[in-house]
């Protein structure tokens, strides 16, 4: 199908990519394309105008900072992958990219397209939701940064402001003692998550000490396993004997607590909520080996 008329634009700073978005409610921002493009084709997006950020200067690649990694809004999936810093300071972030797509998506899609999108189906929001990341956006006015608990507003809606750009993101460095692990239930390695579940376990004397956990696909918006975290605190780690009680299953049992999971073509609310339970109990397992 045919795209719908709409004007290009082009900015040549972020300054004036700023002024255009705020002409307009229904002005888009393409970065990579990879979320956009398919909406247009398919005439379920209308925008009057497209604000190509692509060659933007100043938005692309990744820093260490210290406490944080700090992650441009245009840097692509691919470079992500590629980052030395990335790898060795929050991998689980390169853990969830590698299970974007394909590698032709990966090399076009971005880092900030994937989260300004807000898919709840993506595998990138839930890992800014566990590692606690913070957005950074910009407008006239100056710099915003949104906590990536409230930056997911509901289904495809970030909370970015008429006017506001996506520069980046900050993602936290955790210290010693966090294991890591992205666990995807999917159709085929180029589909959507059914579920996904980001798992970040802080390990001390065989025990969870503490633990992040966010999923994908059950919701509007990525969700916090909040009662999966309280339960999991000060559980042993220990293999289950056999025919004993499994207490890190137990505690992945309230995994779908809090959630509303979609009904589609592939799967209904209750085989994601099992899935939920089963993918976080092997991500905790994978994050604490």
């Amino acid at each position: 199908m045919i795209p719908a008329a709409f004007d290009y634009v082009r900015p040549s700073s972020v300054e004036e990519a700023c002024q255009v978005l705020a002409s307009g409610d229904d002005v888009k921002v393409l970065a990579g394309g990879q979320s956009l493009l398919p909406l247009l084709r398919l005439r379920l997006a209308y925008p009057s105008a497209l604000v190509d950020l692509g060659r933007l200067p100043g938005l692309r690649g990744v820093s260490d900072r210290g406490d944080h990694v700090f992650v441009g809004a245009l840097t692509t999936h691919d470079e992500v992958l590629r980052s030395t810093v990335i790898k060795e300071r929050v991998p689980l972030l390169a853990l969830a990219t590698a299970t974007v797509a394909d590698p032709a998506v990966r090399h076009r899609g971005t880092f900030g397209g994937s989260m300004a999108h807000a898919d709840p189906a993506g595998d990138l929001p839930a890992v800014a939701l566990a590692l606690d990341c913070v957005f950074v956006a910009r407008s006239a006015d100056g710099e915003r940064e949104i906590p990536a608990a409230d930056f997911f507003v509901d289904y495809l809606e970030p909370a970015l402001e008429p006017g506001e750009v996506l520069i980046g993101a900050r993602v936290p460095v955790l210290g010693p003692g966090w294991g890591f692990h992205y666990e995807k239930f999917h159709r085929t390695a180029q589909a959507w998550a059914i579920v996904g579940v980001a798992a970040a376990v802080r390990r001390s004397n065989g025990t969870v000490e503490e633990a992040r956990i966010a999923l994908t696909n059950m919701g509007p918006t990525p969700v916090r396993a909040s009662a999966v975290e309280t339960a999991l605190r000060g559980v042993d780690l220990a293999p289950a004997a056999s025919g004993g009680t499994d207490p890190v299953g137990e505690a992945c049992a309230e995994a779908d607590d809090g959630t509303s999971p979609p009904a589609d073509l592939h799967a209904r609310p209750d085989y994601r909520r099992h899935l939920a339970r089963v993918l976080t109990r092997r991500a905790v397992r994978a994050a604490s080996g």
